[in-house]
């Protein structure tokens, strides 16, 4: 078996153990994070990793999460039915933001900064129809009377929710490797580097664009709409928003996005840090991690642009090498 099926195995089976280990109930709530939030950044970087660099993601997390709660809050609708239709709506709005775009040829920093006002208009949205989605408040799911209930996707205990983290990240994985390994993969790399060039060689580059588009919008309107049955509260801040966006860049470019477990790293890593500095400032200090963020992110940038996990392989490789 190869390293990228055994790597996420292992870490799945170790995962799996976790709660008959005697682990606390916040150890297991960092691991139900950690997994949730790798998915997301895994769905991120399927094409981020091709130059479409989107910071628009914190809308379709956004309408997965808020779009599953109000159908659960004033329809009743379970979430089993109402988490497909955020993913479809998702994809749909990627879909009507996407194509222009693809169409007109909007690429780089101009991609970004489309994506970019998307977020900015999603959360706009959300705050000002606070009749319905409660605003800046934030909205909680009526809850069942037992506490647990398949039905309404909600479990008092954290060790299922682990588990539906784990298969949700196994299927991110997945699907990350599917299309690494896919023909399109290639197609993808050399629009990246030329449009028109491959343009010229037969690649059809409106559609292989938005297919990628596509699949990580649904992706993380599906991670979104978890989480929030998951947190069991949403508010723009946690959800959507521009820090949302910037915070799935930052974790991504931190662990890797060209490594299949880099966005899990990622996730480890911010999360780590978040916890660290919550622990170390708590909030004496507003918007401190925010800012660290940012520097970091630019130091990332700058000193190691494959991330840790993709510095890591790369380090192994010239040791390889020299040692040859």
């Amino acid at each position: 078996m190869q390293r990228d099926v055994i790597a996420p195995l292992v870490i799945a089976a170790l995962v799996a153990l976790a709660p008959f280990a005697g682990q606390t109930d916040y150890f297991i709530h960092i691991l139900v994070q950690i997994l949730l939030w790798g998915f997301i950044y895994t769905a991120w970087s399927l094409m981020g990793r091709f130059g479409l660099v989107s910071l628009g993601h914190g809308a379709f997390m956004g309408i997965g999460a808020y779009v599953t709660v109000l159908l659960w809050n004033f329809f009743e609708l379970t979430p089993w039915i109402g988490m497909p239709i955020a993913v479809a709506a998702a994809v749909a709005l990627a879909a009507i933001v996407g194509w222009p775009c693809v169409r007109l040829r909007i690429v780089g920093h101009y991609f970004a900064l489309v994506t970019l006002a998307l977020t900015a208009v999603v959360a706009l949205s959300i705050v000002g129809l606070r009749d319905i989605t409660g605003g800046s408040l934030g909205l909680t799911p009526n809850r069942e009377a037992a506490g647990t209930s398949i039905y309404a996707f909600q479990f008092a205990s954290k060790t299922v929710f682990l588990y539906v983290a784990l298969v949700l990240w196994l299927i991110g994985l997945f699907v990350w490797r599917a299309v690494d390994r896919g023909m399109g993969r290639y197609a993808l790399q050399a629009i990246s580097s030329d449009e028109d060039a491959s343009a010229s060689v037969g690649i059809n580059v409106g559609v292989e664009k938005i297919r990628i588009i596509l699949l990580s919008a649904g992706l993380t309107a599906l991670g979104g709409a978890v989480f929030g049955q998951y947190q069991m509260y949403i508010n723009p801040e946690t959800v959507s928003g521009i820090g949302v966006s910037l915070q799935i860049v930052f974790a991504v470019v931190a662990g890797g996005m060209f490594v299949q477990l880099g966005p899990t790293v990622g996730a480890a890593f911010t999360l780590i840090l978040a916890e660290t500095l919550r622990i170390l400032i708590g909030n004496e200090y507003h918007a401190a991690d925010t800012t660290i963020y940012g520097l970091m992110l630019v130091l990332f940038i700058i000193f190691m642009p494959k991330g840790i996990l993709g510095a890591v392989f790369a380090g192994l490789e010239r040791a390889k090498a020299k040692a040859a």
